[in-house]
């Protein structure tokens, strides 16, 4: 798997650093430059990084000393110290956004959408919460309110990532719902958070047929079978987040930068992507044609 792993990520490399780094303009600085040369290359840095989150190990710090420079020296001749490693995490967060966007998968006609809370740190916290003071947000889940960031999801039937993007806290749930639709065809499904005549309506232009759950003091909507019984299948996409937070461990308050925590995020998604057998539904043929 980790072979795998590194082939695919440094094949995409291969393609894309060259053009990414003649886009990129240096920032003038009167600092010297560093010359000395680094250990491991871009696409080791981000195995090792998306790895993790498959190993099992709840903090890196434990993975990287116990695991990596035990078991997997042979695999990185040149493995530089935790500290060092965890300098270099930044220099990988663009590849590795541009690297699950090549994985995320067609929506297949059926697509479920939901936002999860990514918290932080406890409530309590809060007003001495630093790292994050000017990006995090409050806001409030099912479970009750948070501070941090909300990552948003769009799934197929077969569990695949379609699209996926990362918000503050306090941000609506369906504020940054056109973006994910952009590769998006059928039907969407989601929870009443997302209820909006004025959203339906626009990605109805799209070709998009919106599907949402309805409040308790709304009049109900004539639907058919079909969509009725997709619509209480939604626990699809909350058993892939429950997922991404309990076993690719998304979710935690270690973090010292924003940059830091992003890659976390994606590396994340990026080891679900890999994941072998997804949560999915048994759609037959015959329903199918029903759309």
């Amino acid at each position: 798997m980790l072979t795998r792993l590194f082939c695919e990520i440094d094949d995409f490399c291969q393609g894309f650093l060259p053009h990414w780094k003649a886009s990129v303009l240096e920032p003038p600085t009167t600092r010297p430059k560093r010359n000395r040369p680094c250990g491991l290359s871009l696409s080791e840095v981000m195995t090792i990084w998306v790895h993790y989150h498959q190993s099992g190990y709840h903090t890196f710090k434990w993975y990287y000393l116990k695991h990596v420079q035990v078991y997997l020296k042979s695999a990185f001749p040149q493995l530089p110290s935790y500290q060092r490693f965890i300098e270099r995490v930044p220099d990988v967060l663009v590849p590795l956004t541009r690297f699950m966007q090549s994985r995320c998968e067609a929506s297949r006609g059926i697509a479920f959408i939901d936002s999860t809370p990514l918290r932080v740190c406890d409530n309590i916290r809060i007003p001495r919460h630093k790292t994050f003071a000017n990006t995090a947000g409050r806001g409030k889940s099912s479970t009750g309110w948070f501070y941090g960031f909300k990552l948003h999801l769009v799934v197929n039937d077969q569990g695949g990532i379609v699209s996926f993007a990362l918000s503050a806290g306090n941000v609506d749930d369906r504020q940054p719902v056109p973006t994910l639709m952009k590769s998006v065809v059928g039907k969407v499904f989601g929870d009443a958070g997302y209820l909006s005549q004025a959203l339906a309506q626009q990605l109805a232009q799209q070709g998009i047929e919106w599907i949402t759950s309805l409040r308790k003091n709304m009049k109900q909507v004539v639907r058919s079978t079909f969509d009725q019984l997709l619509l209480r299948k939604r626990f699809i996409i909350e058993t892939i987040n429950d997922q991404l937070k309990n076993q690719s461990q998304i979710e935690h308050s270690r973090h010292r930068s924003l940059p830091h925590y992003v890659a976390h995020v994606i590396a994340g998604l990026i080891a679900y992507s890999y994941q072998a057998k997804k949560p999915s539904l048994n759609l037959n043929i015959n329903a199918l044609a029903i759309l």
